[in-house]
């Protein structure tokens, strides 16, 4: 049997990923608060203090999930100490006791979209669109990632998949498209909306995929765009006449205006990984 350690079981990811039953791996649970979930091993504490690491000495460890982190809006300071340097501890720890296995939520914040001045270099925004980030969290995110890449220079038989994921909705959210407007921060995170069910089925189908060494970034949003108009309207309305100077010709194709701004091909191909639910259901 696998043992999987997944941080962040208090976010509902981490709850639902905790509770959702397997026959082939057992979960092992660090959070702040206790995740009492039948036959999940539950450690509380803070996965950036080598204290709660230590905790885990007696748990096999077969792979990760790493949910837990500082969110959108945080202090840069914050988003530094928590979400590079404790990741980077958590990681240096899992490597040292011989996992190979880790799968982390990374953000498509990490590109920098939350200041009305960021601009895309291209849509849909591809996996690894570089951080032009001007605010700290995305920032951090991105360092996150940068992280993996370091410690996959060092052991060559570990596997790392950052999951630029969405903004998450609850199950029973209907979230509201988004109108084609004056560009404010975070447009393009309303946009790009995935419910929390659609979120765990990707993050379990990263952590049962196949061993494959190296560094791996992709994009998890949902599908269609969060948008009751076509994407070129919502751009023109941003960016201007000349969107930005970006190339739409993605989006004016017959039956792909409402495609999400988020290239999505390479989780379909790495992870079998395509939502499965619709933002746009009534």
């Amino acid at each position: 049997m696998q043992h999987i350690l997944v941080t962040g079981t208090s976010g509902f990811i981490g709850r639902q990923l905790a509770e959702s039953p397997s026959s082939t791996y057992r979960i092992i649970a660090v959070s702040r608060r206790p995740t009492p979930v039948a036959g999940v091993a539950s450690i509380e504490g803070d996965f950036t203090d080598p204290a709660t690491l230590r905790r885990l000495d007696d748990h096999p460890l077969d792979a990760i999930v790493h949910l837990a982190a500082v969110t959108g809006g945080c202090d840069e300071a914050d988003g530094l100490r928590v979400n590079v340097l404790g990741t980077h501890g958590l990681l240096r720890y899992a490597l040292s006791r011989g996992c190979r296995k880790f799968v982390l939520a990374s953000s498509i914040a990490a590109v920098g979209f939350q200041s009305v001045k960021f601009r895309p270099l291209r849509v849909p925004i591809p996996d690894e669109h570089p951080c032009l980030d001007r605010d700290g969290y995305g920032f951090s995110k991105y360092m996150m990632e940068e992280v993996t890449r370091y410690l996959a220079r060092q052991y060559d038989d570990a596997d790392f998949i950052n999951i630029r994921l969405a903004s998450i909705a609850p199950d029973d959210a209907t979230p509201v498209p988004k109108k084609a407007g004056p560009l404010t921060e975070w447009s393009l995170g309303e946009l790009s909306v995935m419910f929390a069910r659609d979120a765990v089925r990707c993050f379990t189908l990263a952590v049962e995929s196949r061993q494959k060494p190296g560094v791996r970034i992709l994009n998890a949003v949902g599908n269609p765009a969060c948008t009751a108009d076509p994407i070129p309207d919502l751009l023109r309305a941003w960016y201007g006449p000349d969107n930005g100077g970006l190339d739409l010709s993605h989006y004016e194709r017959p039956g792909h205006g409402f495609d999400p701004i988020y290239d999505i091909s390479s989780i379909k191909r790495e992870l079998s990984f395509v939502p499965e639910r619709s933002v746009l259901e009534r």
